[in-house]
């Protein structure tokens, strides 16, 4: 069955959430995995660890600036072609990365195959909503962001030992093979593209794609000042990025197809939920930045034991993914988001407390209280804004979700960072006392919850017409 041209229903609902799982899957181990090499990148190639971490940071940066062009070209030249090229770009990018000889050559095919990755995280979210019927959106969403947290979460131990087994070259190695097994399940899997009769396919907006990639370049090195404050450059940078967005929404208006529609993010809907994300990300990627300086210099622990609290989050992530669909299915996606809403507010605020009264034994419990809330929201936010996207318009918004959390993620790796070091009194955390340390960790925690608290009410008052 053909939906206003856009792509027929897949051959077996099952097989194709499953291909579209699997892409998922691979656009998360591709960062994660290659996290435990970093180390011995450094020592191979002779790297100060800021130049081993390019090695992540290229994968994340051509992720964020391409998505969007991904989800678009997904629109105009069909969504299944656009998946099937995406794994072939990340595999034969994987493969190089395998046979890198230099830092630079591996650093360019990491880029590549970010470009392979932008498009399995934008495509899967677009196909889903007509590889599944319209009541079962909440439970496909809820799969593909356990897919995601089961990547997060497997990576580091996969990685690790794969490494152990065959060196850092064949975590690559593993990557391809997996992209090649991909590739042939999703042409089994997924149905062929009909976009639309012959004659009316459109072109992809080049300018305002060149313009979007400079912008989010430049937003995104901006936040690299992290916890030690912004440099001029960081400056330069951000000013920059904000000039983009004047210069971009201006070149968007009037197009014929544009990169970005400015009359969809005129809807309510949309610009919510997007704006939701990135400061849910904000949010969640406070856990990660923050969370190991308290774990490590307020409660004392080492460095296995660092890992494992630490991997309590994506463990939680990955079992609640799918039941977090299944609710949204079944209550509704509006009552849902402010669910899980409301609950990340209450494991923030536990995090924030029970810490300091019950040890890392109340640190794991807020993190499984905060985890599934975040679960929550994201299946629930994710059914939102598809269901109200119009059918030539799947890709692109899809593709906005990416960049929304990614950046989400880099803003806050930057600013809760800033926010610790400044409650803490030092940007020199290492040498701060203990009690100073407690105290900025629930500082910090005490203000993500109240972003979720705005969050909550940018939901309450997102409902009513929408444009």
């Amino acid at each position: 069955m053909e939906i206003n041209g856009a792509i027929t229903q897949a051959r077996s609902p099952h097989l194709g959430v499953a291909a579209l799982a699997m892409a998922i899957l691979l656009a998360s181990l591709g960062i994660s995995i290659v996290t435990v090499a970093l180390p011995i990148l450094a020592r191979d190639f002779a790297l100060p660890v800021t130049g081993a971490q390019w090695v992540v940071l290229a994968y994340l940066l051509s992720v964020t600036v391409t998505i969007v062009m991904a989800g678009r070209l997904g629109d105009l030249i069909g969504h299944r072609r656009v998946l099937l090229a995406g794994l072939v770009i990340f595999g034969a990018a994987s493969a190089f990365c395998s046979i890198a000889p230099t830092i630079v050559m591996l650093i360019a095919a990491r880029v590549t195959q970010g470009v392979g990755g932008a498009i399995l995280m934008a495509l899967p979210v677009s196909i889903i909503r007509e590889a599944v019927v319209k009541e079962r959106t909440g439970s496909a969403m809820g799969l593909l962001g356990t897919m995601s947290a089961i990547g997060t979460a497997l990576g580091p131990s996969l990685g690790g030992v794969v490494i152990a087994w065959s060196g850092w070259r064949a975590t690559f190695l593993i990557l391809a093979l997996m992209a090649l097994v991909a590739l042939i399940f999703a042409a089994r899997a997924l149905p062929t593209d009909r976009i639309g009769q012959r004659g009316e396919r459109k072109s992809l907006d080049l300018p305002g794609a060149l313009v979007l990639v400079l912008t989010l370049a430049a937003y995104s090195l901006s936040m690299s000042g992290g916890g030690n404050g912004f440099s001029i450059t960081n400056a330069l940078l951000l000013a920059g990025a904000a000039l983009g967005v004047v210069v971009f929404v201006i070149m968007e208006h009037g197009r014929e197809t544009p990169l970005v529609d400015p009359a969809a993010l005129g809807s309510r809907t949309v610009s919510v939920s997007l704006l939701m994300n990135l400061l849910v990300s904000n949010v969640m990627m406070a856990t990660l930045v923050v969370g190991p300086f308290y774990l490590t210099f307020a409660l004392h622990l080492n460095e296995a034991l660092v890992g494992l609290v630490m991997a309590v989050g994506p463990v939680m992530a990955a079992l609640s993914g799918v039941p977090a669909g299944r609710i949204t299915d079944r209550f509704g996606a509006g009552r849902t988001l402010i669910v899980g809403l409301g609950q990340m507010v209450i494991g923030l605020l536990c995090l924030s407390v029970l810490p300091d009264i019950f040890g890392v034994a109340g640190y794991i419990l807020s993190l499984m209280l905060l985890t599934p809330g975040f679960q929550l929201f994201l299946a629930a936010n994710n059914t939102t804004v598809m269901l109200a996207a119009r059918d030539d318009q799947r890709g692109m918004i899809s593709g906005l979700l990416g960049p929304s959390r990614n950046l989400g993620f880099m803003t806050g790796a930057s600013v809760m960072g800033a926010v610790f070091a400044m409650a803490a009194g030092t940007p020199d955390i290492v040498g701060a006392a203990p009690e100073a340390i407690s105290a900025a960790f629930a500082t910090t925690f005490q203000m993500a919850a109240g972003l979720m608290a705005f969050a909550i009410l940018l939901t309450v008052l997102k409902r009513g017409p929408s444009r």
